[in-house]
């Protein structure tokens, strides 16, 4: 299975950029509105330019409770791990549980076309292992 596999099961395609000088209290607003973990930082909404999360704030609240005044790219990660509508699944798991990362963007011919949290693969690997067992218990019981 393929991350645009993956892509295709999601019931939204669409990806909530920000702009690196939004504040953040706006990115907190713009999380809560569309209920995501993570947004895609970007000039044009097309590029990547980094990746801000939840987890992002809560570390800097701790650090200074003026945070929401700053920019968004005060907080983000430039340092971006991409992947690629091709890229397998089973290959994407191992570089978030090695990279400790819960959100990767999809970026085709330098563009971003959506983004991929640990949550959908996980629940690509279950209906995987779903569909398994069935087709196992089919056969099973035809013998």
């Amino acid at each position: 299975m393929r991350i645009n596999d993956v892509l295709r099961g999601k019931p939204r395609h669409d990806v909530v950029t920000i702009s690196p000088d939004a504040t953040v209290r706006e990115l907190i607003r713009l999380l809560a509105q569309h209920n995501v973990g993570a947004l895609i930082v970007s000039e044009d909404g097309s590029s990547v330019t980094g990746i801000v999360s939840e987890r992002d704030v809560v570390r800097r609240l701790n650090e200074s409770d003026d945070v929401l005044t700053h920019p968004v790219s005060a907080i983000m990660t430039a340092e971006v791990q991409t992947c690629e509508g091709t890229t397998p699944v089973d290959q994407l798991m191992q570089i978030m549980t090695d990279r400790r990362i819960r959100h990767v963007p999809v970026v085709e011919d330098g563009q971003l076309s959506g983004i991929i949290s640990i949550g959908d693969v996980v629940k690509s690997r279950i209906g995987e292992l779903e569909f398994e067992r069935d087709q196992l218990d089919h056969y099973v019981h035809q013998t």
